[in-house]
């Protein structure tokens, strides 16, 4: 018999000790070959002071252990407190989210019987990257940093996936049409890389279009990538039209490390209740036990499930009146799942997994990141505190104090152009956050950050208070930032 597998195991908040009291149960019977080591993360720890809701001693035992089982945790509401998942999938390199959804029909509610969809984002990067900035009294801002390592890494990962799990096609989805750097570089490694698997279809759509689709249609889909914030939502989507989010689980998964946990939050409501539905952490423990090579215990454990299902045995998020044969608390739909061990459902499709091997993996034609193309600096955003209602107040202060060298070209409000050109608006514009683009006077390029540095300086002499600057740059002579929309 193969070695067991040391995992880490948090029991979370809310219904989170519930949950894994359940789950543990099953894989004990079902003699899933694992040594667990327990921490403690969550609402607690917050309280004590750790922003990210984890102790050194916890986080030690989770990195050494690379395999991580956790029930939903509760964070709690202010500013002060960082997302323990944002920290450790980017602490440990967790780069891409794994969230399989399928359906239980005609057992579990939905109108979408042949649903059968894996979702793929991004786990790092995008928005959900939470660094966000308050500037002025009016104006908040938050970063979307996209890179093409990150896009790389996610997109070969869900080719990879479709080739191991025998899936046909990867649709990719973004918004290129509207932020045309970050999602368009999306899409432009997805193609590149769509390339190198020639057996595997590829199609892509724009994200609210492709999301529509997915809740009218999810047949027509099969693997999804996408990027962080956009793939939270559609996972959601996804587990709620299949008939419930508490039956589905997920898996972050990084070269090293990986963590698996029901998609649901804490719902500290319905804590000690026994009414929470284990399904999804056991979902995710069935996707664990397969990524630690037990494929035959997953199987054991997902056909037990399922022959649960099939015989009515639900728990109340899933009873149905008309279909339930019995209405079990958590505890007890997880003594009816190991009754069922051993057993295969007659109805619903059963499940038999092997040991994947690895698939060869496709490489960019550089791991590393290339400096080949020409960049050259050829202008500065400054984005100023001012209070004012006139475009052409503003300008008239900044055009008073910049130097000859830069000479300031527009500016913009929410990224419409308002000056110069305002008069022909039709429209008042009141804000406190201004965007000053300033170019060189008589050269094309910035021959030194100096001249930025001097501008800056005067503009804070003159009682300008800029809160934020975005250097300008030409990569192989094409533009390396946006235009602003203009009439």
């Amino acid at each position: 018999m193969a070695e067991a597998t040391s995992i880490t195991v948090a029991y979370g908040d809310g219904i989170g000790p519930e949950l894994m009291d359940a789950v543990l149960l099953i894989l004990k019977e079902a003699k899933a070959r694992i040594n667990i080591q327990t921490v403690e993360i969550g609402e607690r720890l917050y309280k004590q002071g750790f922003t990210s809701g984890i102790s050194s001693g916890a986080w030690e035992t989770i990195s050494k252990n690379k395999v991580f089982l956790k029930a939903p945790i509760t964070t709690p509401q202010g500013n002060e407190y960082k997302s323990f998942n944002l920290t450790v999938r980017k602490l440990l390199g967790l780069y891409s989210n794994v969230c399989a959804v399928k359906t239980f029909h005609p057992y579990v509610k939905t109108h979408h019987p042949s649903m059968d969809i894996v979702v793929i984002r991004d786990n790092e990067e995008d928005l959900s990257a939470g660094i966000e900035y308050r500037q002025t009294h009016n104006a908040y801002h938050a970063i979307k940093l996209i890179t093409r390592v990150g896009c790389e890494n996610v997109i070969r990962y869900a080719f990879d996936y479709a080739v191991k799990n025998n899936r046909k096609k990867v649709t990719c989805m973004s918004k290129d049409n509207i932020l045309k750097f970050t999602d368009g570089l999306f899409r432009k490694v997805f193609d590149e890389i769509a390339t190198k698997y020639p057996n595997i279809e590829n199609d892509y759509y724009i994200v609210d279009t492709g999301i529509a689709r997915v809740t009218s249609r999810p047949e027509e889909f099969d693997v999804i990538v996408t990027e962080n914030l956009y793939g939270d939502i559609l996972s959601n989507i996804a587990a709620e039209i299949s008939g419930s989010v508490g039956m589905i689980g997920s898996a972050s998964i990084g070269k090293t490390h990986a963590m698996f946990e029901a998609i649901h939050g804490s719902a500290p409501n319905l804590a000690e209740q026994n009414t929470a539905n284990p399904s999804g952490l056991l979902n995710a423990a069935i996707m664990m036990l397969s990524h630690i090579g037990q494929p035959e215990i997953a199987a054991l454990i997902e056909n037990a499930l399922l022959k649960t299902i099939e015989d009515g045995m639900h728990t109340k998020d899933i009873y149905l009146k008309n279909i339930s044969t019995k209405k079990l608390g958590t505890q007890e739909f997880a003594q009816a799942i190991v009754a069922r061990l051993g057993q295969k459902p007659k109805k619903l499709q059963p499940v038999a997994y092997k040991l994947q091997k690895s698939v060869k993996k496709t490489k960019p034609a550089s791991v590393s990141i290339s400096t080949k193309e020409k960049k050259q600096l050829v202008g500065i955003d400054i984005f100023i505190n001012l209070l004012s209602s006139s475009p052409e107040e503003v300008a008239n202060k900044v055009t008073t104090i910049a130097d000859k060298e830069l000479r300031l070209q527009l500016i913009s409000v929410k990224g419409l152009k308002i000056w110069p050109g305002y008069e022909n608006l039709n429209r008042e514009i009141h804000s406190d956050h201004w965007r000053l683009r300033f170019v060189p006077n008589n050269k094309e390029k910035i021959t030194s950050h100096t001249e930025i540095i001097y501008l800056l300086d005067k503009l804070n002499k003159n009682g300008l208070e800029f809160v934020k600057s975005e250097n300008l740059y030409l990569f192989n002579g094409k533009l390396g930032f946006s235009l602003a929309q203009e009439k």
